[in-house]
């Protein structure tokens, strides 16, 4: 039996702000103890009184929407005609640059080469990471076979508790009868659909035709597609989760969907919001290059957006974080690639919008909810989450009032693209233990 105690620390999760210490056996949080005079002996012991008085431990972060571009890579970065091509991103950077963000519990999307559109890719990439001990990795299947939105994915074929939740990814699927199909078999296996909501039909064609700006047609796009998702759901009866809501009418929409819903048909409908959405906006894109380092899906949006989003999260209509973590290389962001890098600084970027510097008791509460138990929740893992016996020890340590620089040469992933660059920001990690294992600890991984 491996023993680890956690000693003398603040404890926060989306339920409990107290003082004491854990104690880990094996993996799983065996005892929670407020008593300091009967703490046990241990193979390790992890002293609170040795950090900041502003250090706590939070449940780590579950991310339900990042890409890890395996398998797959990108265009060489060098015209050099003997040098092999240069990844983006690897398995291995993805998960370093995870478990130093705080994240052991990470979705990846499909959109690999080739596309992770049958349950043996999934499992192939799942076995890899599992050997690499740092996260928990769950891929998501397609929607569609090779998404080329013509016919189902391996879905059909699909056993239950396979995967833990299906997506297109950065296209939705067309035909409306084809889509019904897919959620059809997302209500089978009880997972979530993530629409990523880009579809917005001929209103959205005919804004591009005229020439009209990506903010403009972008918008129309992600409008109608958040209604026509939810609307499909509803006739499926089908649990809809809606990636990176990032327009004032999508939030709206979807409030006043959540608080009309009936509880007999089987829709149920959870979003998520990302750090770039909360902490950045369209100033940011056009300071980054409008068509290049500056181009994200869905774009930055106007401050009125921004603060949409962010009042969208406080009254609890947006349930999630979720990083959509997208490394491209520096020359593929050059050439207009959309994403952002973001496993390394959503804690901090999400803790500096969304909590007050004198962090209250209930924001710290609600923020961990964000991260940690909601995004749980929705994937259907009852045994992570929150700071609770019986419970896997996936646990972060984090001062949140240290004070510093987002340094993307400093990142462990490979994509280097932030808007964050630069600025200062409060909160920083620690050290992150997956399954009672120091997988982060500082600058150096365990």
């Amino acid at each position: 039996m491996r023993r680890i105690v956690l000693r003398d620390f603040r404890i926060i999760d989306a339920a409990n702000d107290f003082l004491g210490s854990l104690i880990v056996e094996n993996g799983i949080i065996k005892k929670i103890i407020t008593d300091t005079d009967h703490i046990p002996d241990a193979d390790i012991t992890i002293d609170g009184r040795s950090f900041a008085p502003s250090t706590v431990i939070m449940p780590a972060f579950v991310d339900l929407h990042a890409h890890f571009r395996e398998p797959g890579f990108p265009e060489k970065e060098t015209s050099l005609p003997m040098e092999a091509p240069l990844p983006a991103e690897t398995l291995e950077s993805a998960a370093l640059a995870a478990a130093a963000g705080g994240y052991t519990t990470v979705v990846c999307m499909a959109n690999t080469k080739p596309v992770t559109d049958t349950i043996e890719k999934a499992r192939a990439l799942k076995i890899r990471s599992d050997a690499l001990s740092l996260i928990d990795l769950y891929p998501v299947l397609s929607l569609t076979k090779n998404m080329e939105g013509r016919e189902l994915s391996g879905i059909k074929d699909l056993p239950a508790a396979e995967v833990l939740m299906l997506s297109e990814d950065g296209k939705d699927v067309a035909d409306d009868s084809l889509f019904l199909a897919a959620m059809g078999e997302a209500k089978r296996l009880g997972i979530p659909v993530s629409c990523h909501c880009d579809f917005g039909g001929t209103e959205a064609e005919a804004a591009k035709k005229a020439g009209r700006l990506r903010a403009e047609w972008s918008r129309i796009e992600e409008n109608n597609a958040v209604r026509r998702a939810i609307e499909l759901g509803k006739k499926a009866g089908c649990h809809i989760h809606i990636a990176h809501v990032s327009t004032k009418e999508a939030a709206e929409y979807i409030r006043i969907t959540k608080k009309n819903l009936s509880a007999d048909t089987g829709f149920f409908l959870t979003c998520e919001a990302t750090p770039h959405h909360i902490g950045a906006a369209e100033d940011d894109t056009r300071r980054m290059g409008d068509e290049s380092f500056g181009r994200v899906n869905p774009p930055l949006r106007s401050e009125a957006d921004r603060q949409a989003i962010i009042a969208a999260i406080h009254d609890g209509t947006i349930d999630a974080v979720a990083t959509d973590h997208a490394p491209h290389s520096e020359a593929d962001k050059a050439a207009g690639a959309p994403g952002f890098s973001g496993l390394e600084t959503a804690f901090a970027v999400c803790l500096s919008q969304l909590t007050p510097e004198a962090a209250p008791n209930k924001a710290l509460q609600r923020l961990s909810a964000l991260m940690s138990a909601h995004p749980a929740r929705i994937l259907g893992l009852r045994d992570r989450g929150g700071i609770t016996t019986g419970l896997r020890a996936d646990i972060v340590i984090a001062d949140i009032q240290a004070q510093w620089k987002a340094e993307p040469a400093q990142f462990k992933s490979r994509g280097k693209c932030s808007p964050f660059a630069g600025k200062e920001l409060r909160g920083k990690i620690i050290m992150t233990l997956n399954a009672g294992k120091i997988v982060f600890a500082g600058d150096k991984v365990v």
